[in-house]
Formats: structure tokens, sequence, C-alpha cells
């Protein structure tokens, strides 16, 4: 994750936007482009992280019995229906100066939590976790398990049955989760905005700098984050469409499946 933090991501975010400058004129020449590197870094980290833990609480949750199935499920989708500003309430009572854990971190470490641009991303991966959970969830239970069944008959191990067959069946489903989930990340302001605040050049987003730009009547700077946003939103749509095609393929038989994995 070091080259997310290194000035050749910052680089790539300002060549990006001499392509965009190409599309939509002149006047975005000057403006400072801080908030789309730092949207990228913090959903790129947190679909890092998100995509983890998502498949991790999927796979398990999923075999589990319905009742506590049931429980886990809404203990783990509740950030997906609370609003945003609620989730950063919490977050920041939490990891904040006089949180339990930001308070012990402060006075062991000598570091806020909270007001950094690597606040947010806690903030969105809370956010964005219910999506690739939920998503791969329902992939992981779609999944036939006589493939799993015929592959234990043939001696082959749990783990190599997870990654070589269980992963590539399921990857349809693993990969719009990580694409919702980053989507959802580079999106996300209410929970962001209370826990980094808008510092520019320290801690603004692409969210955050519209919703200060509105604040200061200055709507057509506004617009042009929009529209950024906008396509990028786009591109990674397409992306989506266009990998779900490739990988919409027939399976075939339980022999063939296996055969092509081992």
């Amino acid at each position: 994750m070091a080259f997310l933090r290194g000035p050749s991501s910052y680089l790539a975010c300002e060549i990006m936007g001499g392509l965009l400058l190409d599309l939509t004129g002149k006047g975005m020449m000057d403006m400072d482009w801080f908030p789309l590197y730092n949207s990228l870094r913090v959903a790129a980290i947190s679909t890092f992280i998100t995509f983890f833990m998502g498949i991790c609480a999927a796979y398990y949750i999923a075999k589990t019995p319905r009742l506590i199935k049931g429980v886990l499920d809404c203990i783990l989708t509740l950030p997906m229906v609370l609003p945003p500003t609620v989730v950063g309430f919490f977050l920041l009572k939490t990891i904040g100066p006089l949180g339990p854990i930001g308070s012990r971190i402060l006075e062991m470490y000598g570091f806020k939590m909270t007001m950094t641009w690597y606040s947010a991303i806690f903030a969105t991966t809370i956010v964005a976790f219910p999506l690739m959970y939920r998503t791969v969830r329902g992939a992981f239970e779609s999944f036939d398990e006589t493939l799993l069944y015929s592959g234990q008959t043939l001696g082959l191990s749990n783990t190599f049955l997870f990654w070589r067959v269980i992963m590539p069946n399921c990857k349809q489903g693993i990969l719009a989760g990580t694409v919702l989930a980053f989507a959802r990340a580079l999106g996300e302001y209410g929970a962001t905005s209370m826990v980094t605040g808008y510092i520019p050049g320290r801690t603004a987003t692409i969210s955050t700098t519209v919703y200060q730009l509105w604040r200061e009547g200055n709507d057509a700077l506004a617009y042009k984050w929009v529209a950024i946003n906008l396509v990028i939103s786009f591109i990674v749509l397409i992306a989506v469409n266009m990998l779900e095609s490739r990988y919409r393929q027939p399976k075939g038989t339980v022999k063939d499946v296996l055969t092509e994995e081992i």
C-alpha cells in the first residue's frame, strides 16, 4: 500500500486530470487535484480491507444455522441502513480523542485517529463492508456444493477447494461486491466528514470538496468535481459490465469443472 501514499499516486491523479482537461476545458488546469488523489487512495485501501473481511464473514456466516445467521446478518448489515452521519457519530465517539480507543491510542502513541486522511479509511470501510458482505454471501449460498463434495471424494484439501473451486465459481459475486464497495467508498460523505472534516491538502475528498464549494457559492468548480465523479462512476460500471460478460460462461458438468481446476 506504500504506492498509494507516495508522490507517484498524486502524479497519476494529475495525469488523469490532464486527460480530463481535453474533455472538459482549460478551466480545470488550475484545480487542486488532491481531493481526487485522496479519494482514490482512501477508497482503494478500504476496498482492500473490505475484500478480505467481506469474504471471510460471508463464507463462515453462510454456513451457520438460520437463527444465528439472521442475527449476525442484521448486525453486519446495519451500517448499510443507518444514516452515514449516525455511523460517523458512533465512530467519532469510539476513535475520537475522548473515545475509548482514540484516547488510548493518543496516550500510547501520541497521535489522533480523527481529522486525518487515514481516519476516512475507518469510515469508508464500515460503510462499504455490508455491500461486499451481502453480495459475496449470496454468491456463496448459490454455490453448487456438489462440486465441493465431489472434490472431497477425490481427496482434495479444503484450502485447495476454497481457492480453486469455490472462489472461481463465485467470482462474479465477489467481483460485483468489490466494485460496489469501491464505488461506495469513493462517494462516501456523511461518516467521512464526521471523522475527517474538510482540510484542503490534508483530508479533503471529492464529496467533502463538493459540499465545501457549494457552501462557498463556488458552483462552477463544484460542477467540475461532480463531472469527475460521474466519469469515474461510469468507468467503474462499464468495467463491471465488461468483466461480467467475460465471466458469464456455462460451467459444464461437475467432472468438467473439477478437471479444469485441478
